[in-house]
């Protein structure tokens, strides 16, 4: 009989945010983590100590009707931990889906919206489901917290909880998921999600956040063994779809012989486009050829010289380097301590991509600029950056101020 993901994911927290302070947690609550924790890398904004409040606690007042659907009611259905996941850069077609649901072998499926978010160097995934439907797709524990289905429904986020000491969130418990209004989402739960996915919101926050309706399936296999399906979903899907087995990606971090892709939202869904992607070990990925040639180009910038990154990051980084030229400041920026641009690879330790990834990221003057440090570059120089378009990674909670990365396209006058 194959094992449930279910089993080792019961040991995560489910822990429920409150958007006010009200009474602490039950210590005897199970799964109930400590509201007042902290850890993580030197130089990590803290969490703030949130309450936690229990399943059998209200859902809070909606904090914006604008982005609320209807709260679901207790779940009925039984929970199929999701063994497949399905992701296409365009909505997949009602025929489709009721092909891949009457194939033998297949329990249950449910559509989903997928993109993919990059927040201080790390790219999250980012669902907008029916909270009804999806739960059933995470584990027991998760699926049955009604007040977490509550919160996002009424417009809050729900979170992975194993990145509660990653996801940059404010301690006005906001996460910023995008540039515009609708993109910043009150973080209201952390508790296990379907592998693969990072946060979720509801339909409407999605809309807001510019994710493609239902480009994504999420399928359970019951008892039988996800990868006995994998040949007949990707004949189905052909190849505008990946298809990837989650139980694989739960087991060894990776899927053994799948390609992977992202989907970015906002600016960057210009910039990036569909992401395709094989790994190739050692932390390595190989992305397709097609998109390295209309993505990535290498041009002589001022400063630097010869530079490889995202074309569309290009005539920003011209702009600021020549800006810093005219300003007096080129000295300011070691060229023998340049690290590049474009980096095909996963964060270290993780199968995580980064911007670096895409092209759109670079690290400056590296020596005296280290993690965790609040960094020697000159903050002129920062202020440069910023003006067009950059983010600095010395404004983060665990600081990286060697790194500049691309946070909004700006039209260089």
């Amino acid at each position: 009989m194959r094992l449930s993901r279910a089993t080792s994911a019961a040991a995560l927290s489910v822990v429920l945010l409150a958007t006010a302070c009200s009474g602490g947690a039950d210590p005897d609550e199970p799964g109930a983590t400590d509201p007042g924790a902290t850890s993580g890398p030197p130089g990590a904004t803290a969490q703030p100590p949130d309450a936690v409040v229990t399943d059998a606690a209200p859902a809070p007042a909606v904090l914006d009707p604008a982005y609320a659907v209807e709260a679901p009611g207790r779940r009925t259905s039984a929970v199929g931990v999701a063994d497949i996941l399905i992701a296409a850069k365009e909505t997949l077609s009602p025929e489709l889906v009721a092909e891949v649901a009457a194939l033998e072998g297949v329990a249950a499926v449910t559509t989903i919206s997928l993109a993919n978010v990059p927040l201080e160097n790390k790219v999250y995934n980012v669902a907008a489901v029916d909270p009804g439907e999806y739960r059933s797709f995470t584990t027991a524990e998760s699926a049955d917290l009604q007040a977490q289905w509550e919160r996002v429904a009424a417009g809050e986020a729900a979170v992975s909880a194993t990145l509660r000491e990653q996801l940059p969130v404010g301690r006005d418990g906001l996460v910023q998921l995008g540039p515009d209004p609708g993109a910043t989402v009150h973080v209201g739960a952390w508790a296990p999600q379907a592998e693969k996915i990072d946060v979720v919101v509801n339909r409407k926050r999605g809309e807001a956040l510019g994710m493609v309706p239902d480009n994504a399936l999420l399928i359970s296999t019951g008892q039988t063994a996800p990868e006995s399906l994998r040949d007949p979903i990707a004949g189905i899907v052909g190849d505008d779809a990946v298809v990837q087995n989650l139980d694989a990606v739960a087991r060894f971090g990776l899927d053994p012989g799948a390609f992977d892709s992202a989907v970015l939202v906002g600016d960057f869904a210009d910039a990036v486009g569909v992401f395709n992607f094989t790994p190739i070990g050692d932390g390595r990925i190989a992305p397709d050829p097609a998109w390295v040639r209309t993505h990535i180009v290498t041009e002589v910038v001022p400063i630097l010289g010869s530079v490889t990154c995202n074309k569309f990051l290009m005539p920003q980084l011209k702009a600021a380097l020549a800006e810093i030229v005219t300003r007096g400041l080129e000295t300011e920026i070691l060229t023998e301590q340049y690290a590049g641009c474009y980096y095909p690879r996963y964060i270290a330790g993780s199968t995580t991509l980064s911007n670096h990834s895409f092209g759109l990221a670079l690290d400056l003057n590296t020596a005296g600029n280290q993690r965790g440090t609040v960094g020697d570059i000159d903050r002129e120089v920062v202020a440069i950056f910023k003006y067009w378009g950059f983010a600095w990674g010395g404004d983060w909670g665990y600081t990286d101020p060697m790194h500049f990365e691309l946070e909004r396209l700006v039209t260089p006058g």
